[in-house]
């Protein structure tokens, strides 16, 4: 099956967020990956780790057989992450620390399972959370 996949800024994030959660029942896993922003000028993100993890993971989600959403959360550029009020790092559902950050949410509105920026890009800890 295919990747479903939506993709959510920091603005818009609670409507599309809203609509991935009506949807969470459709799929065998649902995932979130918080990720930075890319740069206009090169069309590349601003993040390392995010430019090395994110071919991984998306080979990896779209190679499972399972109907699996993905909902891709940009964090902004540079200065709006580095910002330590940024919505998603004191949100009590994400706390987030670094990106990428990839994370399994099920439909109790839980993550029941997380990867962060230095693992993120490791294909058997993104298998075993896919499987999780």
């Amino acid at each position: 099956m295919p990747l479903k996949l939506q993709d959510a800024s920091v603005s818009d994030f609670n409507a599309v967020f809203d609509k991935f959660r009506s949807e969470l029942p459709n799929n065998k896993a649902n995932f979130i990956l918080f990720l930075a922003d890319k740069d206009p000028s090169t069309s590349l993100s601003w993040c390392p780790d995010c430019v090395r993890a994110e071919p991984v993971i998306y080979k990896k989600l779209e190679a499972a057989s399972d109907d699996i959403a993905l909902l891709r959360a940009y964090v902004g550029d540079r200065p709006t992450w580095r910002n330590p009020r940024h919505p998603w790092r004191v949100d009590s559902r994400f706390k987030l620390t670094g990106v990428p950050t990839l994370v399994r949410w099920e439909a109790n509105d839980k993550i029941s399972g997380r990867l962060e920026d230095h693992e993120a890009h490791v294909e058997k800890k993104i298998d075993a959370l896919i499987a999780n």
